[in-house]
Parts: structure tokens; sequence; C-alpha cells
């Protein structure tokens, strides 16, 4: 007979808004998991008792929930802010596209895995909205850092691509839920700064404002992998991050100095 616990989550109503769905990934896996594992016990061996699989349940939902709550925040967050400018818009829309990609890619397992899935995400971020900047901007050295942003980051999209059709994700590791969980403090230091920077009037100012904490986004995220991952090729990319975005980060830190 299946889990009361199981039946009930298989059966609940089913909820479609993107706040939700890195949830229903985790519980749709869980269910998934669970049910192969009670369909493949011998009639001899006692199953596992429903306290042991609904603790073990918990367990997981309570790490799912406080992903999801995370995300639902920073949804929020976006909703709150009006963009007012035709440029405004294209840039809420590429963050609206960025956050849900990147909460996807690094809640994988593995913590190479989840750096390469979360940066490629926010590297896409970056590349689209430095073609915003091209196409409304007109500050000769901010077009240039947008053109440069381009180029590099492509490069390291397919860099990244490349090895993850080489290096498929793991099972749960000892040190996944700490990793989530710095991963998701590494998006909240940067996703308002990035909210109030877009909502400029004016487009160069725009791009600056909302790229820097981006970058400054991407260089804890590169942190956060030197901190976890194993692998010398991500982990080298990671650093090399942190050194081209730092300089970027100087780059419109003075710009906006001197055009505040």
């Amino acid at each position: 007979m299946m889990n009361k616990h199981i039946q009930d989550n298989l059966t609940a109503p089913i909820i479609t808004n993107k706040s939700s769905k890195t949830k229903l990934l985790g519980v749709a896996a869980l269910c998934s998991s669970a049910l192969a594992f009670t369909a493949c016990q011998p009639a001899s061996e006692e199953a596992p008792s429903e306290v042991d699989t609904e603790m073990t349940t918990k367990t997981a939902d309570t790490h799912d929930t406080d992903m999801n709550h995370e995300a639902h925040d920073m949804d929020s967050n976006m909703t709150e802010h009006a963009a007012t400018t035709e440029f405004g818009k294209d840039y809420m829309d590429s963050m609206d596209d960025m956050h849900e990609d990147m909460m996807e890619g690094v809640q994988a397992n593995d913590a190479d895995v989840a750096f390469a899935k979360g940066m490629i995400a926010h590297h896409e971020g970056a590349v689209d909205m430095a073609e915003v900047q091209l196409k409304y901007g007109k500050d000769e050295d901010m077009r240039k850092l947008a053109t440069d942003i381009i180029a590099a980051q492509e490069a390291e999209i397919k860099q990244m691509e490349n090895w993850l059709e080489a290096n498929p994700d793991t099972d749960e590791q000892d040190y996944t839920k700490g990793m989530h969980k710095a991963y998701l403090d590494s998006m909240k230091s940067f996703h308002e700064d990035m909210m109030q920077g877009i909502l400029s009037e004016d487009a160069d100012t725009a791009f600056a404002k909302g790229m820097l904490p981006h970058h400054q986004g991407a260089v804890a995220m590169a942190e956060v992998q030197i901190k976890y991952g194993k692998d010398k090729q991500m982990r080298k990319l990671a650093q090399d991050i942190i050194d081209a975005q730092k300089s970027e980060i100087d780059l419109m830190q003075n710009w906006i100095n001197q055009h505040s």
C-alpha cells in the first residue's frame, strides 16, 4: 500500500507560479524516489514505518521550503518595483529570466555543477543587460564596457556548457545544504541593489548602477565555488571571474561617482 504521506503529496493541487517551480521539482523527485524504494522492498523485509518516512520527508521539505521562501521574497521585491522607462522594462524582463534560471541551477547537489549552472544563468543575465545598454545607452565608456562584457561572458558560458556535458550532477553531498544557503545569501546581497539601480531615468546610469551589484553577485558566487568546489577548471574560472569583475566594479564605481 502506498505510504499515506506520499499519497497526499501526489494528490495535492498543482501550483504553477514561478516562485514555486523549484519546490515542485524537489517534491516530485522526493516522491519518485520514495515510491521506487517502497516498490523494491522484499516481501519478507519490513518497509520503513510511516513515522520514519514522514520524518525524512519533513527534513527535505524544510530545506525546499526555505529555498522557496527566499525565491518568493526576491520575486516580491521585483513586483514591488515598477520600471517607467523602456530600458528599465527590458532590464526587469532579463532579471526575471535570470533569477528563475539561477535558482534552479544552484540547487544541483555537486558544488562544481551548481556553480557552472548558476553562473551560466548569471552570465546570460549580464549579456542581456549589456545588450540593453547597447540599444539605449550613449556613453562611450559604458558602451565599451557592455561590449567587453558580452565578449568575455559569452566565452565563459560556452566553457561552462562544455564542462557540464562531461560532468553530470552527483547525489547529495555532506556540504550540499550549506552550499545552497551560501548561494541564496549571495543572491540576496545584490538583488535589491540591482532593482534600485535599473530604475534610473538615464540609460547609462541604469546600466552602471544595475551592472555593478550584478558583478558583485558574481564575485560572491565565485567565492562560494572556491569554498566548496573541487574541480580545478571550475575553481580557476571562479578566480578569473573574481579578478576580472572586481576590476570592472572599480570602473563602474568611478564612472558613477563622476556622473552622480
